[in-house]
C-alpha cells in the first residue's frame, strides 16, 4: 500500500525529477506532486511524494527529514489526510447573522 509524505521548505528551484531521484534512492516512488502557484507557475516550496510501501516511507522520513537539499533544510513527514470542505471559502459560519454579517443596528 502506498504512503503519502509531505516534503516542505523546498527551494523554489527544486524539481519533481530531483525529488523523484532523491526519494527513489530509498525505495520505489509511486508519484511526486510539486505544488505550484496557479498564477505564476512557480513552486510554493512544498510537495507530496507517494512511496510504494510503508517501509520505504519510514526510511525516507528517517533519512531525509532535516537534510539539506538545494541549499534548504527540508522537512519530511507523513502527510495528513485532506481537510473536509465545509461549503465555503471561509468554512462554516460561527454565528447566525445570516449572509453579509455585520451589525443589525438601524441605519437612520
Amino acid at each position: 500500500m502506498t504512503k503519502k509524505l509531505y516534503v516542505g521548505n523546498l527551494s523554489y528551484d527544486t524539481t519533481e525529477d530531483a525529488l523523484r531521484d532523491l526519494f527513489g534512492a530509498l525505495g520505489e516512488v509511486a508519484s511526486v506532486a510539486l505544488i505550484v502557484d496557479r498564477g505564476t507557475g512557480r513552486s510554493k516550496g512544498f510537495a507530496f511524494v507517494e512511496m510504494a510501501d510503508d517501509a520505504a516511507a519510514q526510511k525516507a522520513i528517517a533519512d531525509l527529514d532535516s537534510k539539506e537539499v538545494d541549499g534548504r533544510t527540508i522537512k519530511v513527514a507523513e502527510a495528513r489526510p485532506p481537510r473536509q470542505d465545509n461549503g465555503g471559502p471561509r468554512g462554516p459560519r460561527r454565528d447566525d447573522r445570516g449572509p453579509g454579517g455585520g451589525d443589525r443596528r438601524p441605519r437612520w
